[in-house]
Order: C-alpha cells, then structure tokens, then sequence
C-alpha cells in the first residue's frame, strides 16, 4: 500500500496524527491532489495547529481552482475564513469569505456550499447579542444546506438558530433545534471540524439554559467522541473544561481541578477555546477552597482571553470582604452582558448587593431571577432563585416565608447533587431556625452545613457559618419543620431520587464505583455515599441485591453504557 494510501485510511479511522505523518510524506514526494491536501488541512487543524491547517487549506483551494471545481474551492475558502475567526484572524477571516463570495458571485448555477458563508455573519451576530440578526443568518444558512445537500451548513444553521432563539428567550424551540443539530452528528452525516464546533457549543448553550440534564447528557457523548480518535486536540480541551464544570457543581473538587488543568494543557497544545473555561474553573475551586490568591491568578489568566471572569471575580472580592468592589465589578459586568450571559450572574448579584448593603438592588436581582422561571423551566434555575428569594426574605426580616422557598431550593440542590449549595442552604437555615427561636433546628442545620462543609474543603463558607450562628431572640416562635434527614448524607426514608435511580441503573450494567463517578461527573466517595443511602432505602446489602432490584422494577439498562 503507498504512503498515500495510507494516509487515506488513517484519516478515515481518525488517527489524526498518523494521517498528517503520511499525507504529508507523500506530499514530499508528489503534490497530493485537492481533496487529500484538503484531508491533510483538516488532520493537522484537528490535532491543534489550527494556523497551519488553513495554510494547508489556502493550498487545497488553489489546487481547486486549478483543476476547475470553483464549488470544493469556495468550501475551503469559506471554512479558512471561519478557522481564522476561531482563532480570531478577523481581517484574514474577512478576506477569505470575501474570496468565497466572489467566487459564488460569479458561478453561473448555485454553488452548493453557499450556506456555509452565512455561518460568519450569524456567529458575528451572536458575539453582539443580536439575536434575531442571528437567527436570520443562520436560518439562511440551514436553508441553504438543505436545499444544496451540503449537511455541515445544515447542522451549523441549525445550531446557530438554536442559540439565537434560546438567546431570544425562546427556550423550547431553540433546545429542540439544538438536538436536532446533535442527531446529524451523532448518525455521522456531519465532517470532523463541524461535529466538534456543534458539541462543544452545544453543551455551552445547555449551561447557559440551566440545562443541566442536557449538559451532563452531551458532555459525555462529546467525551466518548473524543476518546474514539487517535490524539485529538482540538475541542478534547472545551470537553475537559465543560467536564470541570459539572465536577464543581457536583462537589467533586479534586476532580474538577485535575479536568481544569487538562483544558488549560489541551488549550495550550491548540484548542485555544478552552483557554477561558480552564482557568475559570480552576479559579472557581480555588475561591471556594479559600485559596485567594492562586483563584486571582487563574482569573486573572482567563481574563486574559478577553472575556471578564464574573461572577467568579466578583465572588472572591466579596469573600475577601470588599462587597463594595464586588459590587461595582458585578454590576459592570452584567451591564455589559448580552441577556444569556446576564442570567448567569442574577444570583451572585442577589448575594453580594445583599452584602453591600443594597437591599433594592438585590430584590430587582431576585425578581428578575425569579421572572425567568416561567419561560425556563429548569431544576437547577429554580433552585437558585428558591435560593435568592430565601435571602432576600431574610434579610428584610420576613423570616417565616423565607423557610418555604429555602426548603424548596435545598431539596432541589439534594435532588441535583449539588452538595455546596445544599450545604449553604443548611447553613441559612439554620440562622432561620435560630431566629425563629427554635434552637434544636438551629443546631441540626448548623452542624449538617458544617460537616458538608468540611468534607468538600470549603474553608471560607465553614468560616463564614462559624462567625454567623445568630443568637436565639427571647420571643419564641413556632418551630420550621424538619424532615429528619442525616446532616451528612441527606438519607430519607422516601424512594429514590433520580441520581440515585441512575446510580442503580449503572451499577445493574456491570459498572465500577470508578467508572460510575466517571459517567455521572462525581466523585467516588459520593458514588459510595449514593449506594449507602440506596441500600438504607431499598433494605438491600449487595451490588447483585441492587441488580436484581433493578431488572425486577424495570430500571435495568438495556445495554452497556458506551
């Protein structure tokens, strides 16, 4: 078999780097034809030399030209313009897309890949917070794809459209236009570079939705993408920060920190993408870690990327106890911020105008966060506006009607697996529980927020919940209700939650305690501690008790996970 031969076949088994060794071997010996040079551009881009890839391109496009297929050569043109705006080259990214419509300018039948040269207009677009601009870009572009059978431009317009209409506030259909964009994927109808670009901003739009189902759901498909080729680089990077993401939320710290480090490492090797998310994940554990001065640092690098580290900044100012700088970094940021954006930043802006002494501003914050929830209606959004109204109540002194939404946001943290959080409910509630004059709740609360506390490592919330426990006031009201569950694990008698059902679920498919934490983004104590309540629950002592439980109640999976 030749040398040619070979890259060929590498290419198509994804074995990125042994496909560039080969192509480019054979290029030394002859000019290789259009498409392998083409091949060869989109092996090198995907093992993170994004610049040299569209040098390669620019090659790929004139060797079109030359052999007269203008249709394959603005495809090159169009996707060197969109490869520079990634690696943002604006004015070589303009001049390529404005080579690729002269040249459909001056074809005499429809070009087939014309819908690709609205994909720029309608990212540019979404980068201003333009979102109908967007959608009208990115609907052309999925028309056209369609029409032309050209299924990359497809699956972008209907990506970019899922965004515009999420960003737009029209959650459902932009959700749903975002799975669509996910099957063309996933049936393999979309090249390597689109199917990257789709995953990773996919997932970035399911958190921007508080879509955390989808997020989890995605972030593991897009992981399994990676894995299956052979030393990719570009878009492993985002995956390992979007992987920190779900780690922190889910109090698996360590975790979190070695998958921020690995999005900074892959982002240095080439996925320049990930640059921001690696180190605003490393600096948001450090923050909650207490370790101030290494979370300035990584903040400090992520602001680097041009885009502010809020509301992460923001928080560290406040819990170096400046609320007033907290305050006015927060309040630019969110100023600045384009609508999907501004959502991220409501309930850190509820906490630290609560700090700062701004009573108005942080009920305008939490109504405003509140009002999002019925057009979003999302778990882990109403968990943090439960959480925000519960403050806000509290500090205005109405403290019996903060302890419906608290309990409320606490049993949907439990439900999410967001330990931290539930925790500072906890905490919350116990200085409820004292003021309200009942002091056994008080006590309970405190010492559950102490001990989550504790175990995540969370030294400036277990400073705070030390220096806040209220005194009791003389006039004693009636008790909030508790509901009797362990301060450590939140065991209750009641049936499973659904992680716990999911936990049953994989350990029923054969699966380790290893791999478990590694599907579901937790950490292996918390797979253990899962378990434990499962057998409390269910009366169960084994894994094969949990098996059989699993095919008798139908929650058996019907295959392996891959």
């Amino acid at each position: 078999m030749s040398t040619l031969a070979h890259g060929r076949e590498a290419y198509a088994a994804r074995r990125w780097p042994d496909a560039v060794g080969q192509y480019t071997a054979a290029d030394h010996d002859a000019e290789l034809p259009a498409s392998d040079l083409e091949q060869l551009a989109t092996s090198v881009i995907l093992t993170g030399r994004g610049s040299e890839g569209v040098d390669i391109l620019a090659r790929a496009h004139l060797r079109y030209l030359a052999d007269g297929d203008y249709s394959a050569a603005v495809r090159c043109a169009a996707w060197s313009g969109l490869n520079l705006m990634l690696l943002g080259e604006a004015a070589r990214s303009a001049g390529w897309l404005a080579r690729a419509h002269r040249i459909v300018e001056d074809l005499p039948d429809p070009c087939p890949f014309e819908g690709m040269l609205s994909v720029p207009a309608g990212l540019g677009a979404l980068y201003r917070g333009d979102g109908a601009a967007a959608a009208e870009a990115f609907t052309r572009a999925a028309d056209l794809g369609r029409e032309r059978g050209d299924a990359d431009a497809a699956a972008l317009g209907l990506l970019g459209l899922g965004q515009a209409k999420i960003m737009l506030g029209r959650l459902e259909d932009g959700l749903a236009l975002l799975d669509e964009a996910m099957v063309a994927v996933t049936v393999g109808e979309i090249s390597p570079v689109p199917a990257g670009i789709i995953y990773c901003a996919v997932i970035g739009t399911c958190h921007l939705a508080f879509d955390l189902q989808r997020a989890h759901e995605w972030t593991r498909a897009l992981d399994r993408w990676c894995d299956a080729q052979q030393s990719l680089v570009a878009y492993s990077g985002q995956c390992q920060m979007h992987r920190a993401q779900l780690y922190r939320l889910h109090g698996a710290w360590a975790e979190a920190i070695d998958a921020a480090k690995m999005a900074q490492d892959l982002a240095f090797r080439g996925d320049l993408l990930a640059t921001y998310g690696g180190f605003y994940e490393q600096g948001e554990i450090h923050r909650l870690r207490g370790d101030f001065d290494a979370a300035e640092a990584s903040y400090r690098h992520a602001q680097e990327t041009g885009f502010p580290p809020q509301p992460g900044l923001a928080l560290l100012r406040l819990a170096q106890g400046n609320p007033d700088q907290a305050q006015s970094l927060l309040r630019q940021a969110m100023d600045g911020a384009d609508p999907t954006h501004r959502r991220q930043m409501l309930a850190a802006r509820v906490e630290i105008e609560l700090a700062a002494g701004d009573a108005r501003a942080a009920r305008a914050a939490m109504e405003e966060l509140a009002s999002l929830c019925a057009s979003i209606d999302m778990p882990l959004l109403h968990a943090l506006a439960e959480q925000s109204e519960a403050a806000v109540l509290f500090h205005e002194g109405d403290l019996q009607a903060a302890v419906v939404p608290l309990r409320r946001a606490w049993s949907r943290w439990l439900s999410l697996d967001a330990p931290f959080e539930a925790a500072r409910c906890r905490a919350l509630l116990a200085r409820l529980c004292a003021a309200l004059g009942d002091e056994e709740s008080a006590r309970q609360e405190h010492e559950a927020a102490r001990a989550l506390f504790s175990e995540l490592g969370a030294a400036p919330a277990l400073s705070e919940l030390e220096q806040s426990a209220p005194m009791a006031p003389g006039a004693r009201t009636a008790p909030a209700q508790t509901n009797g569950n362990d301060a450590h694990h939140g065991v209750d008698a009641g049936p499973l939650t659904a992680r716990e059902t999911e936990v049953v679920q994989l350990v029923s498919a054969g699966l380790s305690n290893r791999t478990i934490a590694a599907e579901l983004f937790i950490s292996e104590k918390t797979v253990a501690r899962h378990l434990s309540n499962i057998f409390t629950k269910l009366g169960l002592t084994s894994r094969a008790a949990v098996t059989a439980y699993a095919y008798q109640h139908g929650l058996a999976p019907t295959s392996r996970p891959a």
